[in-house]
C-alpha cells in the first residue's frame, strides 16, 4: 500500500533494502507485487550478496532490474573481519550469478575506511575494466557515536587521486535516476567508478528519497530526527491520507544533514532499521 501510494504521487524508483532483504520469507512474491505497480519504472534491491548464488535468477524473473551489492573488501581474511565472519567467495559467486541471470546493472558498494580497506581502491577500480560493474566508493559516515569517525573517512577527492595514480579517468554524465553517485570511467573500461560523498560534499540539494522502515516509519533523511508514522493510515486503508503524508515527508526534507557539525548530538543509528 505504501509503494502504491508513493508511485501515485510521482515516485518512479523503489529500492528494497534492509538489513538483508533476501532472508525475508516470501521476498520473491513481494518483489513480484512491487514490480507490477502501474507507473513504477525501476525496482532495485540492495543485498550483501550471500544468497545471490541461489536467488539471482528468481529475483530477475520477479522484476528486479538492478542490484546493489555491499562488498567492503576483496580479501577473504579482511572481509571476514569487517563482516564478522562473512565469506567473500559467496559474494563474488553471487555477483557472477547475477550476471548469468541477466542483470544489466550491478552496483558494488564499497564503504572506504582509512587504515582498514583504503589500500584496495585500485583493486576495486580494476573490477570495472572487463565487466560492466558500477563500483561505488562511499565515504564512511558516523552511524554510531564515535569521536574518531573522521579519522576513518576518506574524501571522494582522495579516492579519485588514488585511482588516477594507476588509471586515466574521464567523468560521465549523470542519469536522472542514478541517485547520489557521481560517475567516472577508466579509459577503455566496460564499467564505471562512482563516488558517493555524504561527508565531504553532501548532495542534500539533489536528494529526493523517502525512507520507510519495516515498522512503518517514514523519514526524509537518513539522519532525520523528525519522522512520520504511516501505520494509522495503513490500518484504516486510508490511501488519500497516506499519499498526503508522503508528500509532507518530501516537503519537510532538510536543506542539509548535520553529521559533520553536529555529530555529537546524533543518536546511534542502526542501518538495518532504516535501510542501507
Amino acid at each position: 500500500m505504501v509503494a502504491r501510494a508513493a508511485v501515485a504521487i510521482g515516485v518512479e524508483k523503489i529500492r528494497v533494502t534492509g538489513g538483508e532483504p533476501l532472508v525475508r520469507k516470501g521476498i520473491i512474491q513481494f518483489l513480484e507485487q512491487l514490480s507490477r505497480i502501474p507507473g513504477l519504472k525501476r525496482l532495485v534491491l540492495t543485498t550483501n550478496g550471500v544468497l545471490l548464488p541461489e536467488m539471482a535468477e528468481d529475483l530477475r524473473c520477479a522484476g528486479v532490474e538492478s542490484l546493489n551489492i555491499s562488498l567492503d573488501s576483496l580479501r577473504p581474511d579482511r572481509f571476514a573481519s569487517i563482516t564478522r565472519g562473512g565469506d567473500v567467495t559467496r559474494v563474488l559467486n553471487g555477483i557472477k550469478s547475477a550476471e548469468r541471470s541477466g542483470f544489466s546493472t550491478i552496483k558494488i558498494n564499497v564503504v572506504l575506511m582509512r587504515g582498514v580497506n583504503d589500500d584496495e581502491v585500485a583493486d576495486f577500480a580494476a573490477l570495472t575494466l572487463d565487466k560492466p560493474y558500477r563500483v561505488r566508493f562511499i565515504e564512511y559516515m558516523p552511524t554510531v557515536l564515535d569521536d574518531q569517525w573522521k579519522m576513518r573517512t576518506m574524501s571522494g577527492n582522495e579516492v579519485l587521486e588514488l585511482v588516477s595514480r594507476r588509471f586515466t579517468l574521464r567523468s560521465l554524465r549523470k542519469d536522472t535516476m542514478d541517485g547520489p553517485a557521481t560517475y567516472y570511467q577508466i579509459d577503455g573500461a566496460a564499467g564505471m567508478i562512482g563516488l558517493i560523498t555524504p561527508v565531504s560534499c553532501h548532495f542534500c540539494n539533489e536528494c529526493n528519497r523517502i525512507r520507510v522502515t519495516s515498522t512503518g516509519i517514514a523519514k526524509s533523511c537518513l539522519f532525520a530526527t523528525e519522522t512520520r508514522d504511516l501505520k494509522p493510515y495503513l490500518r484504516t486503508r486510508s490511501d488519500l491520507a497516506l499519499r498526503e503524508t508522503l508528500r509532507l515527508v518530501v516537503k519537510d526534507k532538510p536543506e542539509h544533514h548535520a553529521i559533520v557539525k553536529e555529530v555529537r548530538h546524533l543518536t546511534s543509528l542502526a542501518m538495518s532499521q532504516v535501510g542501507g
